[in-house]
C-alpha cells in the first residue's frame, strides 16, 4: 500500500453524530432526529446529495432541511448543525507522518456547503484533493474514488481509504480499494500503520 486517503467530517474531526446530537439538543429535538432524517426520510437526502454536488447553496438546503426539521429559522442551519465539530488532532497528525514518510495522500469528502474545510492545511497534508460539491459527483459514486486515486497518482489497489460510513467503505472496495471504517483513532491508526508499514503514532 502506497496511498492513503481520507475522508474530512468524521475521519480528520470529531464524531459528525455527536454534533447532530448537540445540535438537536439545543433546538429541542430528539437528539437523533437529524440522524434519522438522513437515513430514513427520501426528501432530506435527496437535499443533502443536492448539496454535495453544488446543485443546490446552502441557503436552499437549510429552508428545505429546516422545513422538515421543524425549524422555524433556518438562517445558517448549516453551520449550526456542525458547529461542535473539532479537529481530530491524532488522525491528521498520522496523515501528516504518513506523507513524510513517502505514502502519496489524498482527501476525498462530501460536501455540506463550502466553509467546512481548513484550506490553509491542505498543501501540507494532501497530494490530491476531491470535494464533491467542486466535482459534481459524491460518494459512494465508484466514479468520485476513481478520481481520487487519479489525483493521488496511485491505483486503486495501492489506496487505503478511511470513511465513518460503511456505504462509503463499501463503495472503494467495490474500485479494488481496501477501506477501514473509522470509529477512532486508537483504532484506525493501528490498522493504518499495519497497512502501510509505517509508524503513525
Amino acid at each position: 500500500m502506497r496511498g492513503l486517503i481520507v475522508d474530512y467530517g468524521g475521519v480528520l474531526t470529531s464524531n459528525v453524530f455527536d454534533a447532530f446530537r448537540d445540535f438537536c439538543r439545543e433546538e429541542g429535538l430528539e437528539p437523533e432526529t437529524v440522524r434519522q432524517l438522513f437515513r430514513d426520510d427520501p426528501r432530506a437526502l435527496q437535499l443533502v446529495r443536492s448539496l454535495e454536488v453544488g446543485e443546490i447553496e446552502e441557503e436552499e438546503f437549510s429552508s428545505g432541511f429546516g422545513g422538515l426539521l421543524g425549524i422555524r429559522d433556518s438562517n445558517g442551519l448549516v453551520d449550526r448543525i456542525f458547529g461542535r465539530i473539532e479537529p481530530d488532532t491524532a488522525m491528521i497528525a498520522a496523515v501528516k507522518r504518513a506523507r513524510a514518510a513517502g505514502v502519496r495522500t489524498g482527501l476525498l469528502s462530501n460536501s455540506m456547503g463550502t466553509g467546512r474545510y481548513d484550506r490553509e492545511a491542505f498543501p501540507e497534508l494532501f497530494d490530491g484533493v476531491v470535494i464533491s460539491g467542486e466535482v459534481g459527483l459524491h460518494k459512494p459514486q465508484p466514479e468520485i474514488f476513481e478520481l481520487a486515486t487519479e489525483r493521488v497518482g496511485l491505483p486503486a489497489e495501492e489506496c487505503v481509504f478511511v470513511d465513518d460510513l460503511k456505504e462509503n467503505c463499501d463503495g472503494a472496495e467495490a474500485i479494488g480499494m481496501t477501506a477501514i471504517l473509522h470509529r477512532g483513532a486508537d483504532t484506525t491508526i493501528p490498522e493504518l500503520e499495519r497497512l502501510l508499514e509505517v509508524k503513525l503514532g
